[in-house]
């Protein structure tokens, strides 16, 4: 063997040993991750001997290459915990980008396994500044978001201008008591700010799944969030050019459709989610930011084999109200869908915007508006479903007839109008009311001019005047809305819509 073999052979060696992760029994090793993540024998990598001759840093801390899931071609980009914490040198940012860069011109969907301390400070020119750093990295990012998926697993730190790598891409699963994410460090934020607190408080995974928003589901263990990452796949096509593939299709979960599921009084409260268990093919519903904004429910699931994504008013939840957080996760995942060629069916049972002081000095005007435009400017297949109350700008935001829906479909349970009767015969009568001095003539009242504003809105009277198109009993709706899937099968985006990104909102 001559020296120059055995010194590559040596090289190699220890840039596929990596650094010594053992120091962290509760995580896997980078290579371990990307074994779970593709198809056995696939994986192909790039610049192994990064550094090799400089800093003795393994593979310079990441890991980038491509592979497949279930057959079909992806990128990788796995950052390495045990070489300097996963840290960006000048090499790293060089091999993210240069496996982008082929992401972006042979569209491949593109895994983030992210598991780094951030830029190297001892570094600063090789990761911060230059044209091929991490800006060209958040740059490639942007500029493939819409075009092909972009998953992100997050086992560990991604902290100060790392943070971006998660946040530009469509789903971020975080890995509790390990993932975390921060523009600065909690001892970086008490010297700025004089601010006391904890990386989990701070950044930790369970606070950006609830409060945030920026992370989207939390695991317990590396293996789980990339079992879902691969299965998230499954509901996403290769590129925006085409459609998700379609699987075998299944009956629902739970077949039957007991009375008083979705009750007919508006006011009280029930699961959206035992509708959706009765609409969608058996294990298919993947929902997506579970815990945050609770009172809407977003996800992808299966409608005969087809993917279809659902947006729903939560009536258990701040009675289904859409509210700032609400409105940007419904428009995200909206912005989602019509990028990536999913259908959309709308379930609604919505009280309207949330009103008051609070949410008006949030900007709901404003985040509404993104809500609304998101859904507006979607041109896949749009299905609106009215299970129960649709009232206010909540009925526009949830796809009313005038968005073009292919179909705006009504329960018996239906109620559409700018408010609930209740609340419209108060507000006109508002006067007359107060002046009405005994209680029982007063309610008499009341009574008589509720049941007038309802009579304007009845179900009939909107069907009959084509307001909506079809009004269905609850167990006919998964048929009805299979049917007009199959009407719309022939859909394609209009030829000066070819592509837009998925903002962060």
């Amino acid at each position: 063997m001559s020296e120059v073999t055995a010194e590559l052979e040596k090289a190699e060696e220890a840039a596929l040993a990596g650094g010594d992760a053992s120091r962290w029994p509760n995580k896997l090793p980078v290579r371990e991750r990307i074994a779970l993540l593709l198809d056995p024998g696939s994986w192909v990598e790039d610049g192994l001997l990064a550094d090799a001759s400089g800093d003795g840093l393994p593979a310079d801390g990441v890991l980038t290459g491509v592979g497949t899931v279930e057959g079909r071609p992806v990128a990788v980009i796995a950052h390495d915990f045990s070489v300097k914490a996963g840290s960006w040198g000048e090499l790293t940012c060089e091999k993210q980008v240069r496996i982008l860069e082929r992401a972006d011109r042979d569209l491949l969907p593109v895994f983030y396994l992210v598991d780094s301390a951030g830029g190297r400070l001892t570094d600063q020119l090789g990761f911060f500044s230059g044209r091929r750093g991490a800006s060209r990295i958040f740059q490639l990012q942007v500029k493939l978001s819409g075009r092909v998926p972009q998953i992100c697993c997050l086992h560990g730190p991604s902290a100060a201008g790392g943070a971006y790598m998660p946040a530009f891409t469509d789903w971020v699963g975080m890995v509790a008591g390990n993932a975390s994410m921060y523009l600065a460090s909690p001892r970086v934020a008490e010297k700025v700010t004089g601010e006391r607190t904890t990386l989990e408080e701070m950044g930790g995974a369970v606070m950006h799944a609830t409060v945030s928003g920026c992370g989207d589901e939390v695991f317990d263990e590396d293996w789980q969030v990339i079992a879902a990452a691969r299965l998230l796949l499954s509901y996403l096509p290769d590129d925006w050019r085409s459609a998700p593939a379609r699987a075998e299709a299944v009956a629902p979960e739970i077949p039957d459709w007991p009375e008083g599921l979705i009750p007919e009084d508006p006011n009280a409260a029930y699961d959206v989610r035992d509708v959706i268990l009765r609409l969608v093919d058996a294990g298919s519903f993947f929902e997506i930011k579970s815990a945050w904004a609770e009172e809407m429910v977003t996800g992808f699931a299966r409608l005969g084999g087809q993917t279809v994504g659902l947006v729903a008013n939560q009536p258990s939840v701040r009675s289904g109200a859409i509210f700032v957080d609400s409105a940007d996760k419904a428009a995200r995942f909206i912005s989602m869908c019509d990028a990536y060629n999913v259908p959309l069916v709308f379930l609604q049972d919505v009280p309207g915007f949330m009103v008051g002081v609070a949410v008006e000095r949030q900007g709901i005007i404003r985040h509404g508006a993104k809500m609304v435009a998101a859904m507006a400017s979607a041109e896949v297949p749009k299905f609106s479903v009215v299970l129960r109350k649709a009232y206010a700008a909540g009925f526009y935001a949830m796809c009313a007839p005038g968005f073009e829906p292919r179909a705006t479909i009504a329960l018996p349970t239906a109620t559409i109008g700018t408010m609930s009767p209740e609340a419209s015969a108060n507000a006109v009568y508002a006067n007359k009311i107060a002046a009405i001095e005994d209680p029982a003539e007063r309610e008499a009242f009341v009574q008589a001019r509720v049941a007038e504003q309802a009579a304007d809105f009845t179900l009939l009277r909107l069907a009959g005047e084509l307001h909506v198109d079809t009004v269905v009993k609850p167990e006919a709706l998964r048929a009805e809305l299979l049917g007009r899937l199959r009407a719309a099968g022939s859909w394609e985006r209009s030829g000066h819509r070819r592509h837009h990104l998925i903002s962060p909102v």
